[in-house]
């Protein structure tokens, strides 16, 4: 998370990104919408060697983490409460596991052993009993850092120079996730900061999934693979419109980055905050889903609206994100306030989405040719938010009417 001024961007040298994008580009090619399923053993392992090899993140993580309704406003009681509420709903049986809490849960001092202190007034029993108490619910705990000497609130200490320290303490703990932020540093690059708490994890003895948020200042994308689980390719999410889809635009370019084991992040989801429509909470939910983006909910989950559960509950939504074949869809074509996105599934399927980001009701086609799906071929499509499959068969192209700031998002499969 970024609460300060936004950094100056770090002037990455063109030819650089370009190269990289290159190159990532043929490795990829057999992982294009026309080659679903095909990819070459040689390709894998080039990309197994460049992933950070704790085995976690085979698909984008899901759960819940407290900074976006509750910001420092956390206690053990509510993330229990909120652990008890994962369970009751149904959702951690969706793939919702992970409860993930951020900044400013510790005491601003050390102990005198140089250990972090959990913060007496708010989590008085500490949290490897919330941990214990988290893992018998069938869930996973996360907690939060910082590659600098305070976290970004300034209200508990960082982890730069504490590294392997802080890193057994967290698999003491039997801490799941860690969540390592950016701010308050000594002024090196993250490329130098990060990769130390990443070799202090791999020998904290427990698999801790590594979330690197950075804020997309040095391109994580470029280098974050071997280094953590996911990096934040943006600044923070505000829970409006301009701030959820600039965000997606922004996560976009790095699509070709992605896959399992290694996922770019967009920021936690805002879905039930209040602050959008809900057609564009419908709009994030699916950007995020084929994104292939963490799936982290940031409401308050104790008290959803049944509308808000029905979004993010959505079981045929969360399998696109969770799909195993782990390729992150991509504006295929962009025409004025209307775009067209889509990506290859598993099972020879393509996802597809419709977006309508002006302010008046439009027709938006897909085009068979944009989304790479041979010319004469005869598609199945399912409507995922209508939950039907559509009784029409469509050659060519497919076209819907989609409202102001709202989306149509359909799973495509050839019949012939």
């Amino acid at each position: 998370m970024a609460r300060r001024e936004k950094s100056e961007m770090v002037k990455l040298s063109i030819l650089m990104i370009l190269f990289s994008s290159m190159v990532m580009t043929m490795v990829d090619s057999s992982r294009s919408v026309n080659k679903v399923g095909d990819v070459n053993d040689d390709d894998s392992e080039i990309l197994r060697r460049h992933l950070l090899a704790n085995g976690l993140g085979v698909t984008p993580p899901m759960g819940w983490n407290s900074w976006n309704h509750f910001s420092c406003n956390i206690d053990e009681t509510m993330i229990k409460e909120t652990a008890d509420a994962l369970v009751t709903t149904g959702l951690s049986k969706l793939g919702y596991s992970y409860v993930n809490i951020d900044d400013c849960w510790a005491e601003l001092a050390r102990d005198n052993k140089g250990n972090l202190v959990p913060k007496k007034s708010t989590f008085p029993s500490g949290i490897k009993a919330l941990a214990d108490y988290v893992h018998n619910k069938g869930l996973k705990l996360g907690i939060y850092s910082d590659a600098g000497y305070l976290t970004c609130s300034k209200t508990m200490p960082g982890s730069l120079g504490h590294e392997e320290h802080d890193a057994k303490t967290f698999a003491e703990w039997g801490i799941d996730y860690l969540k390592y932020d950016n701010c308050n540093n000594d002024g090196s690059k993250p490329t130098v900061r990060y990769p130390v708490m990443t070799r202090a994890l791999m020998n904290s003895g427990r698999p801790i999934f590594h979330s690197l948020c950075e804020w997309g200042d040095m391109h994580p994308a470029l280098w974050g693979s071997p280094v953590g689980n996911s990096w934040r390719t943006t600044n923070d999410i505000k829970d409006n419109w301009v701030s959820m889809i600039s965000i997606a635009d922004m996560n976009e370019v790095y699509a070709e980055h992605a896959r399992p084991g290694g996922w770019n992040d967009p920021d936690m989801l805002e879905v039930g905050n209040g602050g959008m429509t809900k057609d564009e909470y419908i709009v994030h939910f699916s950007i995020w889903a084929i994104s292939k983006a963490p799936l982290l909910l940031g409401c308050d989950i104790r008290n959803m609206t049944k509308e808000t559960m029905e979004i993010v509950a959505n079981k045929e939504v969360i399998s696109i994100n969770q799909d195993p074949h782990g390729v992150q869809a991509k504006k295929v074509r962009m025409e004025g306030d209307i775009e067209i996105w889509a990506g290859p599934l598993s099972g020879y399927r393509v996802v597809l989405l419709l977006l309508n980001r002006g302010p008046s009701r439009t027709l938006i086609s897909a085009l068979w040719d944009d989304i790479e799906i041979p010319a004469n071929s005869i598609v199945e499509a399912r409507d995922l938010w209508q939950h039907k499959t559509l009784k029409q068969k469509f050659v060519g192209n497919l076209t819907a009417t989609v409202d102001s700031h709202a989306c149509k998002l359909y799973v495509l499969k050839p019949v012939t």
